[in-house]
């Protein structure tokens, strides 16, 4: 009797791309190093772009560090991550063997060490996911760089096809919404939606963040539904000299002080805890708002595991796939 032939099942790599984050304490200046270092974040010839990338990690290490210890010495972004790529993998089940790989643009694993565990998985396919919901040179452009550098040195030729920033997913604008609903005060309060900042010259060379920043934004607010709901955007985490996006968060918590207004901030750019929101938000500027005598100070927590945010990135994955989403985004 002929062997029985059973037919493998489609393996798709799904590949979560992010900033990443030092492991321990003693990694925060290679950390540093390697984000200035990047040619997207400064944009100057290699040899001095490589002397400046050294002199700011040497400057930003201890502060950096100070902050690191308030998070236990790591940063959480790499374990979230992993959830999160998991929790879309489990919606994609139908389609075969999907399997999530977490690569990291500035610390482990990095865009090497992943794509050599993707090649010897050797998927069907490959997606990859860039967990920026708003596209900017400086993230989304940048780790797709890294990662296609990183997939011709190790050999790795699966067919890739890739998820475009997608600013006003339905499924993310959705666990934005939600999110602020719960945390929404009864007498209520000025929504500060902040993000990441820029430097000016960045989105003067045709970085559309700002805008798409925005777009994000306005969609959470149509969402909500709110009548007369007072709204700002700022940016935060300026981290060099040169001229930045404005209105910086910061002057906008103490304006909300001087406006003897309570505030509601929705980190919009980011879909993860890490440092920017559990020191600096968190921490840094909750002190800021009560020394400026703001009246009331809620920190709306990151999109994460929200079913609606999961379901809205497994749809954008099937869209990339060419596979028609089997349910919408909830």
């Amino acid at each position: 009797m002929p062997p029985v032939l059973v037919a493998r099942r489609r393996r798709i790599a799904l590949v979560l791309l992010q900033i990443g984050g030092p492991d321990r304490l003693g990694a925060v200046r290679p950390f540093l190093r390697n984000f200035f270092s990047d040619p997207e974040i400064i944009r100057l010839p290699g040899p001095l772009r490589a002397v400046v990338a050294r002199l700011i990690a040497w400057r930003r290490t201890p502060v950096t560090t100070g902050i690191y210890r308030q998070l236990g010495a790591a940063s959480p972004i790499l374990g979230q991550t992993w959830a999160q790529g998991w929790a879309v993998a489990e919606r994609l089940a139908d389609l075969g063997e999907v399997r999530p790989f977490v690569a990291m643009r500035y610390w482990h694993p990095f865009a090497a060490e992943t794509a050599a565990a993707v090649r010897d998985w050797r998927p069907d396919e490959i997606v990859l996911l860039p967990l920026y919901p708003q596209y900017s040179t400086t993230t989304t452009r940048s780790a797709l760089i890294d990662w296609a550098q990183a997939a011709r040195e190790t050999g790795l030729d699966a067919p890739t096809r890739t998820v475009d920033a997608a600013p006003t997913d339905p499924g993310f604008i959705a666990a934005q919404a939600d999110l602020i609903r719960q945390a929404w005060p009864r007498g209520g309060a000025r929504l500060l939606f902040t993000a990441h900042g820029l430097p000016l010259s960045i989105v003067q060379a045709g970085d559309p963040y700002p805008d798409q920043v925005r777009a994000s934004a306005e969609a959470v607010v149509a969402t909500l539904g709110i009548p007369g709901l007072d709204w700002r955007i700022a940016f935060q985490s300026r981290v060099t000299p040169q001229e930045w996006l404005k209105p910086d968060t910061e002057e906008e918590v103490r304006q909300a002080g001087r406006d003897g207004v309570g505030l509601v901030l929705v980190p919009i750019a980011f879909v993860s805890e890490h440092s920017e929101t559990l020191v600096e938000l968190d921490r840094e500027y909750r002190a800021v708002a009560e020394a400026a005598g703001v009246p009331s100070f809620i920190r709306v927590p990151t999109v994460g595991l929200h079913p609606a945010y999961v379901a809205g990135l497994a749809a954008q994955l099937r869209r990339a796939l060419g596979v028609r989403p089997i349910q919408a985004a909830a």
